[in-house]
């Protein structure tokens, strides 16, 4: 526990840890899901109708 006199402010609350849906909101990282995404779905198109 952390002692403080009866003079001193009390430190602010700790910032919150950002969790996943924060990392899935970053343009960069949707970029790159949607392009590997389309490459499986070009991949399995092709499996699936021209082999």
């Amino acid at each position: 526990m952390v002692e403080t006199s009866p003079g001193d402010a009390p430190a602010p609350p700790a910032e919150e840890p950002r969790g996943c849906l924060f990392a899935l909101s970053q343009p960069p990282l949707m970029i790159f899901l949607a392009v590997i995404g389309s490459l499986l779905l070009m991949a399995a198109v092709h499996d699936l109708f021209m082999l």
